[in-house]
């Protein structure tokens, strides 16, 4: 690597663009074409006459509400975040440039069709004259947003990005030769090293199970909090879509149309591989061994500039590229490269093209696209219809090798061999039993026992397990056949803790096996035992058993996940939890308790706390890194992290300073809405209901009253109606403006 200086002349927020009195005059021409009105929770609800013209208004609002979270994504996905954070951030930015090509972007752009380059246009325009109308808003890097950035980042998703099973701490090891070590200090966060921890739930429910004949779609990403927005999107060319917009994204990408709703979560789809490769070093260069004969590696090199004291140090990479992929590791002693489709025009095609299907018909033409890189799909719509399809873009694969691992790079049999069409993925439309549910768990429980099953499609289509929110789920679902939307939000916050069914009554009866009166141990125990002992395993912001068990839990999830199971070697954490109760010796589940009542008593004074006491709801900052106060007001909080199987998300942890725990991700856009079945054209025809909640509040400006107005009700679960048609809007203006006005 070879490192440089370059001087920092002028500061981040010294470093303007000026836009020419053309630009100007067309960003100007374009607004008065649009009309932003704000709602009563600040809710921005956007009317442009052609698409363009919402884009356009979409990302001025965005910007308004909070431009940093926009600029930051597109720092994070053009490999740039080391010049905003510093060198700690290198090799993540290493590894964006090496997934993500901007020319490829560019040249996507240039080639796009007419009516997505005048989205791309919009979307740069919207937040090109925002920075023009507001010059005391100091980007961090971005001065100017270009039309193909989009194109980056064609999927939504809050983990867009694949590689396989390589992280950048290998990443690192390869290309500097300084070992690195990550050490994961709070498990409850870390979904990327414990799949299906976190996520996401989508639940659909056919007219045939709801009270008024309709179909009804439940909408329930896990996200870290802020992380999208509530918007609405109408144009005169037939555009009015609803949901959760990612920041910076032109296209509503969790939401729904007066036609059908589309929720995502999460999936281990297998759309990435690592290959081994064969690599030598010859007087011409590094080769590859490729079916017999030497191919040359292709070498690239990356700049990457990171901040350091009053300058910018580059440090020039020498990156390696096969066919397969670029070079990303290095295990006992071969190189491993990566392939993944990151980044796909048809994906973008695909997230704007579904905001605008009108019948399952249109619906599965998007789906034929292929472009949805990292989720699976819940549907339902006004036909009646509900669906869901595990993944999208799945490369077919010889099935003859393990896909989990690294396969032969030296061989053109392990090749993918075009893609699988959507009619060959794992999918699931209108079953018997009414209802759907992926809560980025396997799909063959998606609709209970009427689901796909598993010897029907390859190892490498499906590879989730199951995880206790889709255990719950599966019960939950099956305990109503008369839904309403009311209904569905109550199923949909059940605060029943599976994990724990498995665990507790484990932990009780070794004590009771194990302890006698006379041990130490007993004194300690005793008095703890006997609140779980009669526990009803349902979280609540007033139980002492909850907080009992969430830090037990947290003590003893480690050893949980680093259960081997012999005679399973694909073992989920369902497996793992009851192996683990079933086999755990005594200390290992009953001195994590007596550590936990010790813990509590040290930072408390007792360990009779209320989870309420403890489990807060806190936001006293806009800093994209959360920032705490014991000594500030805060919120208490009944739920708990969705790895103990509650259906609504709420992952919290405590904070350097802090005692309390403060809430990080989980619940985020929450919306239930029931479709309509109407001919067409009908007159006086019934409206479709929609109602939603968002995590805090929609700004991300500490000055507005929308900053953390919906806080309180989203610590009760309690959700506001949503405004879909423009005579109910009319009725909730707060504000209504073009523009730059």
């Amino acid at each position: 690597m070879l490192k440089f200086l370059i001087p920092l002349i002028l500061p981040f927020q010294l470093l303007s663009q000026s836009f020419s009195r053309e630009e100007i005059s067309r960003w100007e021409k374009q607004a008065k074409n649009v009309s932003i009105i704000r709602d009563n929770w600040g809710i921005p609800h956007v009317y442009g006459k052609t698409d363009a013209d919402a884009v356009f208004g979409l990302m001025y609002a965005q910007c308004e509400d909070d431009f940093k979270r926009v600029e930051m994504n597109y720092i994070e996905k053009l490999g740039r975040m080391a010049e905003v954070k510093g060198e700690s951030e290198l090799y993540n930015d290493l590894l964006i440039r090496l997934v993500i090509d901007s020319a490829d972007a560019v040249k996507d752009y240039n080639s796009a069709p007419t009516w997505l380059k005048k989205l791309c246009n919009s979307f740069a325009d919207g937040i090109n004259y925002y920075l023009h109308k507001n010059p005391a808003t100091k980007p961090a890097l971005i001065a100017r947003f270009k039309p193909w950035y989009p194109l980056l980042w064609t999927d939504g998703s809050i983990g867009a990005i694949s590689t396989a099973d390589i992280n950048v701490n290998e990443l690192k090891n390869f290309y500097s030769g300084e070992p690195s070590v990550s050490i994961n200090k709070n498990i409850e966060e870390d979904a990327d090293t414990y799949r299906g921890v976190t996520g996401s739930n989508g639940f659909a429910f056919s007219p045939k199970i709801t009270e008024t004949g309709n179909a009804i779609l439940y909408i329930n990403p896990h996200v870290t909090f802020y992380f999208r927005p509530e918007v609405h999107m109408v144009s005169e060319e037939g555009l009015n879509a609803y949901g959760a917009v990612t920041w910076g994204q032109f296209f509503i990408y969790q939401g729904f149309n007066e036609h059908c709703g589309w929720m995502h979560t999460s999936s281990a789809v297998d759309a990435a591989d690592t290959y081994i490769e064969k690599i030598s070093k010859k007087k011409a260069g590094w080769v590859y061994q490729y079916d017999g004969k030497e191919k040359p590696v292709i070498q690239k090199r990356i700049s990457i500039k990171a901040k350091k004291g009053s300058g910018i140090e580059a440090t020039d990479i020498n990156a390696f590229f096969t066919h397969h992929g670029p070079i990303m590791a290095k295990r006992n002693g071969q190189w491993i490269s990566v392939k993944a489709d990151n980044r796909i025009m048809n994906g973008l095609i695909q997230c704007w093209q579904r905001t605008k299907a009108k019948s399952f018909a249109d619906f599965k033409k998007t789906l034929d696209l292929l472009g949805n890189i990292s989720n699976n799909t819940v549907y339902a719509d006004a036909e009646g219809n509900i669906a869901y399809w595990h993944g999208n873009r799945i490369p077919k694969r010889d099935s003859k090798y393990d896909w989990k691992k690294a396969v032969d790079g030296t061989t053109s049999a392990t090749e993918w061999k075009g893609y699988h069409k959507i009619n060959e993925t794992v999918l699931s439309i209108n079953p018997p039993n009414g209802w759907l549910q992926n809560c980025n768990s396997t799909p063959f429980t998606v609709a209970g026992t009427n689901s796909p099953k598993k010897e029907n499609y390859p190892a490498y289509m499906a590879p989730d397990g199951e995880n206790f929110r889709g255990i719950n789920a599966v019960r939950v679902l099956n305990e109503e056949n008369k839904y309403t939307i009311d209904k569905v939000i109550r199923a949909g916050y059940d605060k029943r803790l599976s994990a724990f069914e498995i665990l507790v009554p484990a932990l009780v009866s070794s004590f009771e096996k194990n302890v006698r009166e006379s041990d130490t141990l007993y004194k300690g125990l005793s008095e703890a035992i006997s609140v779980l002992r009669t526990w009803d395993f349902r979280c609540g912001e007033n139980s002492i058993a909850t907080t009992l068990a969430v830090e037990w839990g947290q003590k003893i999830i480690p050893a949980i996940f680093r259960t081997k199971i012999v005679e399973h070697e694909e073992a989920d954490q369902v497996d793992k939890a009851k192996y683990f109760a079933t086999n755990a010796r005594p200390e290992e589940l009953l001195q994590p308790l007596l550590a936990t009542i010790n813990d509590l008593k040290s930072n408390y004074g007792r360990w009779q706390i209320e989870w309420g006491e403890i489990n807060r709801f806190q936001r006293i900052s806009s800093d994209i890194d959360n920032k705490f106060d014991d000594s500030k007001a805060s919120i208490p909080v009944g739920f708990v992290s969705s790895i103990w199987g509650m259906l609504p998300s709420y992952t919290s942890r405590n904070f350097p300073g802090t005692k309390k725990r403060y809430g990080v991700n989980g619940n985020s856009f929450i919306c239930a809405v029931e479709f309509v079945r109407q001919p067409a054209a009908s007159s006086g025809a019934k409206r479709i209901k929609a109602r939603s909640l968002l995590a805090g509040g929609e700004s991300g400006n500490e000055d507005s009253k929308h900053f953390f107005d919906q806080g309180m009700m989203y610590s009760q679960g309690q959700f506001k109606d949503v405004l879909f048609y423009k005579d109910d809007v009319m009725k909730n203006v707060e504000k209504m403006y073009h523009p730059g006005e």
